[in-house]
């Protein structure tokens, strides 16, 4: 597998800016570095000049809390810096960014999702990270995903951690139907339709074998990569054949035909559910294609051991098509006020073991390989099997998928709908997969 290397600090691709004055080059290089090494007291701190950033992510009331522990830790080794939190449920987040960023607002510290990574990077929202390379560290990110952020010569957000998409399994439904576990290193997509099947079947459809893999594109995206081809390019166009994609939804209506997944009502009202709702999630179907970073979650909710395989069909065609994929990204406002300080606080936020300590996996398995190290052992009993199933997928990953273009937040509903048509018979494969593209064209390339 061929890697990028990981640089000492944050890549600066094409012309470097012109080179900050000595006296800001002396004041940076005083708060440079990790808070998990380096003395956390800065040439600011001891000049005691007081500043407010503002942090923005989405997330469940208990993200909330981890995340305001870890702006205490921060603001306890930075008494000078005040991180104002601004947070809310994902449904609302990108309306009330979009506001803030209209009244020339933005928050100092941006999370953001790869989706619309390009979008705020080419409106011209977001910092190069390059410009603060000497207090924000890299050297330690997961080289996967150290240069995802990076497009148009510039880098605009660091990952905050790596998952995958994956096939979560319940042993448990496998065993009660009699069914063998799949070796995940070889079996085929009709290995999938051909068990699912046989676990419907056995349980007289009180368990289905599988969930509806349909609703979301990063699944279609590991199946054309898996053939040659991907969902984006790198200049933002689309890099599938439409009979590819019509092949894709032909597999899921097989599985429907074949009661190896819920009928079109059922598998809308499931993917409604989220994952507590899911199939494994109320131990009612024994598969479903899941981030690595939801295992938790939908363990917690069966109450059973779940495990995970490899998406099929990763050995039978031109290439693997699974990947790292950042769980979300750290950006910085251009419009800052107080750049410096935003990029110690993202530094503190990748690369302290006490942020770590205290996040865990919730932002996926820590980006900073060496701080993920050093937090495995407080890891739940589901995110060390995540990360001991990312490590042993890495020598498997050819590469990473290209930066989402403009307009790709729209993707989500899009595909949603037009799966949904395809379940109920409304549309056939072929004109679901021309639909598909000519909305996500018209989408992403206004």
């Amino acid at each position: 597998m061929s890697l990028p290397t990981s640089p000492r600090r944050l890549a600066r691709p094409g012309v470097r800016l012109a080179a900050v004055t000595v006296a800001a080059a002396l004041a940076l290089a005083a708060c440079a570095g990790s808070d998990s090494g380096a003395d956390p007291t800065s040439a600011t701190d001891a000049a005691d000049e007081e500043v407010t950033i503002r942090f923005s992510w989405w997330g469940s009331d208990s993200r909330h809390a981890l995340t305001q522990q870890v702006i205490d830790a921060f603001e306890a080794k930075h008494p000078h810096i005040t991180v104002e939190p601004d947070f809310t449920t994902w449904d609302g987040y990108w309306d009330k960014l979009s506001t803030s960023i209209a009244g020339g607002d933005a928050p100092d510290v941006i999370t953001q999702e790869e989706r619309y990574l390009r979008e705020y990077g080419t409106r011209g929202v977001l910092l190069d990270l390059g410009e603060v390379e000497d207090t924000l560290d890299t050297s330690g990110i997961d080289p996967s995903v150290a240069e995802s952020g990076s497009f148009d010569g510039a880098t605009y957000g660091v990952a905050t951690g790596v998952n995958a998409y994956v096939v979560l399994a319940d042993p448990q439904a496998f065993a009660d139907a009699g069914v063998e576990m799949p070796d995940d290193t070889t079996w085929t997509w009709d290995d999938y339709v051909e068990i699912a099947t046989k676990i419907s079947e056995a349980s007289g459809g009180t368990v289905f074998g599988t969930q509806d893999y349909g609703f979301n594109e990063p699944a279609f995206s590991i199946y054309a990569r898996q053939h040659g081809q991907s969902l984006y390019k790198e200049d933002g166009s689309l890099g599938y054949k439409d009979s590819l994609m019509a092949d894709w939804w032909k597999i899921s209506l097989a599985l429907q035909e074949s009661g190896g997944q819920p009928e079109a009502s059922r598998s809308v009202e499931i993917d409604g559910a989220g994952p507590e709702g899911s199939l494994l999630g109320t131990n009612t179907g024994a598969m479903g294609v899941w981030w690595t970073n939801q295992l938790g979650a939908i363990s917690k909710a069966s109450g059973r051991e779940l495990q995970i395989l490899r998406f099929p069909g990763e050995s039978e065609s031109k290439r693997t098509g699974m990947y790292f994929k950042p769980a979300m990204y750290y950006s910085i406002a251009k419009t800052s006020k107080h750049p410096e300080e935003a990029a110690l606080f993202v530094d503190f936020l990748l690369n302290s073991t006490e942020a770590g300590q205290l996040l865990l996996s919730d932002r996926g398995l820590p980006a900073n390989l060496e701080v993920r190290t050093a937090v495995t052992p407080s890891f739940s009993d589901a995110d060390k099997q995540s990360a001991e199933f990312l490590e042993g997928l890495r020598e498997d990953i050819v590469d990473g998928v290209a930066v989402p273009p403009v307009g790709a937040g729209e993707v989500v509903p899009l595909i949603k709908r037009i799966n949904g048509e395809v379940l109920f018979g409304q549309i056939t494969p072929e004109d679901a997969a021309a639909k598909f593209t000519s909305e996500v064209t018209a989408a992403t390339q206004k």
